[in-house]
């Protein structure tokens, strides 16, 4: 089973993180992942890491951002957060190419923030509109 499988309740957006590294895909998955859990039986939307290349370098793979986008669909959307460059060049690609299942999108929000807003928003069972409208809104978050 899964990342995404496990605890995923069905019906929820499915979120995609997409990097350069598998290892930042994942870390930020998981940081994701454990703000979201409100308790042992709340819902958890599905979340998949999409880092790296398929021999384990940096770089994208549409072949494993598909397989994400697979694994995390549940009929109620994808969004797809990108780090940078050909991540988002890739997923863009993608979805022209209507290759991704259908209701995915990619969002424009910052990767980390933009990760956790989603997964949050997503779990509560926000439809994919307002996922996407809470990980944008980490754009405005200030630190100082």
């Amino acid at each position: 089973m899964t990342g995404a499988e496990r605890d995923a309740e069905p019906g929820l957006v499915g979120i995609v993180l997409v990097s350069h590294s598998a290892r930042v895909a994942e870390a930020v998955a998981e940081l994701a992942r454990g703000l979201a859990v409100g308790g042992p039986h709340a819902p958890m939307a599905p979340v998949a890491a999409a880092g790296g290349t398929a021999d384990g370098g940096l770089g994208t793979s549409a072949e494993s951002i598909l397989a994400a986008a697979r694994e995390v669909d549940r009929g109620a959307g994808i969004a797809l957060l990108a780090d940078l460059g050909s991540s988002v060049l890739t997923v863009k690609a993608l979805l022209a190419d209507d290759e991704l299942p259908a209701g995915s999108r990619l969002v424009d929000a910052p990767f980390l923030e933009g990760a956790v807003a989603a997964v949050v928003a997503a779990s509560a069972g926000a439809p994919l509109p307002a996922v996407e409208s809470a990980a944008a809104e980490a754009y405005t978050y200030h630190k100082t």
